[in-house]
């Protein structure tokens, strides 16, 4: 891996704000970038592919648009550069990535009526995507944001949102069963949907989708199918990030944990919504 490839791992890596579908649109834009950098063998390309697909695991788009990637590109296997029908095989996923998020925004506007109050948890780009549709719309709505703690993506959304010229109350994460009861809604991303039942999602939807069900709130989760993953939640890798991030005391037998992902049961929510459509769970089309 040469110097260009490894700064590209390590701002992934490093990444701890963005969404699963940010950060695979980031890796493709960092891709094509990479392939200017100089003639690129098909080798080269595997491995630098195959790289990006396990920087971060708990964020399955970045893996199946590397896949993709992976899978697009033809040519001898011997090519000593392929970097005209690589470049063609970036820009054709990531337009299919981007095309998937504004149709899963589509889809989720018809269920967020007028004058709505919305509550979300940590940032995800699909559900940013969806309010600034909403704000082309011309359609009221406002926001209750959590925190999103302990990278405080949640802060992220409401400079966002306040942007776009909606009214954001922001509440921290504890709070978030205490206001559940001022919300109509409740919208939440998605890292990864699991092939039994489960998405993995920030830590704290968990709670998030405890409360909403509780108080009788419906609770769609916004994600395309380049999360679909055929792991499940005793497979899956949730990653853990360094207990420093937390803040905590320190001590002979104090040990930080700061586990950044959870899986959740879809039993738990309303139902998904895609590029394909509105789905209750367990899935069965709404319209």
């Amino acid at each position: 891996m040469d110097a260009n490839a490894d700064a590209l791992l390590r701002k992934l890596r490093d990444d701890h704000q963005s969404g699963a579908a940010q950060l695979a649109l980031s890796a493709l834009d960092g891709l094509a970038q990479w392939l200017d950098t100089g003639p690129v063998r098909a080798a080269d390309w595997q491995r630098m592919v195959s790289a990006l697909a396990r920087a971060r695991p708990s964020m399955v788009p970045l893996g199946n648009a590397m896949q993709r990637c992976r899978e697009g590109l033809a040519g001898p296997a011997d090519a000593a550069d392929i970097r005209p029908s690589a470049r063609a095989v970036v820009a054709s996923v990531r337009a299919d990535l981007v095309e998937a998020g504004e149709r899963v925004a589509q889809h989720a506007a018809s269920q967020v009526p007028e004058g709505a109050r919305v509550l979300t948890h940590s940032r995800s780009s699909q559900v940013l995507a969806l309010f600034r549709l909403l704000v082309r719309r011309g359609q009221r709505c406002s926001v209750i944001c959590t925190q999103g703690s302990p990278g405080n993506e949640g802060f992220v959304l409401a400079r966002e949102l306040d942007a776009l010229g909606l009214e954001v109350t922001v509440v921290t994460d504890a709070q978030m069963g205490l206001v559940m009861a001022d919300a109509d809604l409740v919208l939440s991303g998605c890292d990864t949907w699991l092939a039994d039942r489960h998405f993995v999602n920030k830590a704290g939807t968990y709670l998030l989708a405890l409360a909403a069900q509780d108080q009788g709130k419906p609770l769609w989760v916004l994600a395309d199918h380049f999360k679909d993953s055929p792991a499940t939640r005793d497979t899956v890798t949730l990653e853990t990030m360094a207990g420093a991030e937390l803040g905590a005391p320190t001590g002979t037998h104090i040990r930080p944990r700061n586990v950044y992902f959870e899986t959740i049961p879809t039993r738990l929510i309303t139902g998904r919504i895609s590029e394909r459509g509105v789905f209750s769970c367990p899935a069965e089309a709404r319209r």
